[in-house]
């Protein structure tokens, strides 16, 4: 039977390292947002969608990083529960164009406060210049030719 602590043999793939880790992150961001409802993701897409004030979809997706049609359901579940509004560019009806409600401008700002202490606690835990340095360090990781995070972020 295999324990949790068993070595698997796979201890130095880089990709299993990077997987664990963003999973304990998440779930410990989406702990500090679990009183106004949301996960990481959700928050993440109020932000982006506040700070770029509405944006299409693919956009949104690229700008977030997750896959287009992931992306899109999510958004689905935000228009359901009244938080985004999703309307045909005026420019390119094909293209869809999400914006966020009154009431997604107030459940960011309510959440914005508790996403703060996340930052805050994971940067006491881990220490500021551990935190700084391993943003930096996951800015400048390449795989093939392409760099993973785009030099926007």
């Amino acid at each position: 039977m295999l324990s949790a602590n068993q070595p698997l043999g796979i201890d130095q793939c880089n990709c299993s390292a990077m997987r664990k880790a963003s999973r304990q992150i998440t779930r410990f961001y989406d702990a500090h947002l679990e009183p106004v409802g949301l996960r990481i993701t959700q928050f993440l897409t109020l932000a982006a969608l506040d700070e770029a004030d509405g944006a299409a979809v693919n956009a949104l997706a690229e700008r977030l990083d997750i896959e287009r049609t992931a992306m899109g359901k999510m958004v689905g579940f935000l228009e359901r529960d009244g938080f985004v509004t999703i309307k045909p560019s005026p420019v390119d009806g094909r293209v869809r164009i999400i914006e966020l409600t009154d009431e997604g401008r107030r459940l960011h700002e309510r959440a914005a406060p508790l996403w703060q202490d996340a930052q805050r606690e994971f940067e006491r835990l881990n220490g500021s210049t551990n935190v700084a340095t391993l943003r930096h360090s996951l800015r400048e990781i390449v795989v093939g030719d392409l760099p993973v995070v785009s030099p926007g972020d």
